[in-house]
């Protein structure tokens, strides 16, 4: 009854079935290390801007590389704002993907020493090549809050380090680079301000890091498990439907062939 499943048809079916289950419960398994990625990020992120805030000498120091577990939290910096040495972060977008820059500034701590202050988005306006106007931030001595964040590289951003640019124009936020354009110690990373507010709400401070859908993935690893078990499951039901075609097709033919000798013969 089944040994049309030895037919060439039948055993390349059977073939991919074969094939299709392992790489669908392997597509199962990485969704799965996804969802656990993403929510071990999650959590990660979400521990940072809960914690409560600390100084950003705490956390950081002059070529220290900022941390997956330092990274977001929340930390204070008490000193100047150096706008004559401002620069601007170019292709940076804002909350509806407007194209324009991040400013970036030098912000003078009582020891000395700098840490940069990424105060947030304003717009392209005018010629690329041109440096922006820029609100000025508080003056004097003044106490800034915000995310430490880890510097910016080419590996981890995906974003092109240019060379050329226009006076006072970078790529990527790096203090290191930064370090060597100032002559002075910087601390390593960088801080998303936060607060104090802006006045007039420029530049326009960078929104808290969204969480990523770890559901989805956990969605995407029940579905390929679950077609993963369909597979096997449909090749039955196709074997089963197949031979019972076949039986009825041979029931068909006998009663054909039986219907022709017992019918009488043309005279």
């Amino acid at each position: 009854m089944y040994r049309f499943l030895m037919s060439r048809q039948w055993v390349i079916l059977a073939l991919i079935t074969l094939l299709l289950i392992p790489t669908m419960i392997r597509l199962g398994i990485w969704q799965m290390h996804r969802y656990e990625m993403r929510s071990a990020r999650n959590q990660l992120v979400s521990d940072a801007l809960h914690a409560k805030p600390v100084p950003v000498e705490r956390l950081s120091a002059p070529g220290h590389s900022v941390t997956r577990t330092e990274k977001y939290r929340t930390v204070t910096a008490t000193g100047t704002f150096e706008t004559s040495e401002e620069v601007v972060v170019r292709r940076r977008v804002n909350a509806d993907d407007e194209v324009g820059f991040h400013v970036l500034t030098p912000f003078v701590l009582t020891d000395g020493k700098v840490v940069l202050v990424n105060r947030g988005w304003i717009p392209a306006t005018g010629v690329q090549t041109a440096f922006p106007k820029i609100p000025a931030p508080p003056a004097g001595r003044t106490t800034v809050t915000g995310r430490l964040m880890a510097d910016e590289t080419t590996a981890a951003s995906g974003i092109k380090d240019i060379k050329g640019l226009p006076d006072r124009q970078v790529m990527l936020i790096n203090s290191e680079e930064q370090a060597r354009r100032l002559g002075v110690q910087v601390l390593g990373g960088y801080v998303e301000q936060t607060a104090p507010d802006p006045k007039g709400g420029s530049p326009a401070q960078i929104s808290d890091p969204g969480s990523e859908d770890a559901p989805l993935n956990y969605a995407y690893m029940i579905q390929w498990w679950l077609f993963a078990a369909a597979v096997p499951f449909g090749y039955v039901v196709l074997a089963r439907r197949e031979a019972r075609d076949r039986r009825e097709a041979a029931a068909e033919d006998a009663r054909t062939a039986e219907t022709a000798e017992t019918a009488p013969a043309n005279v």
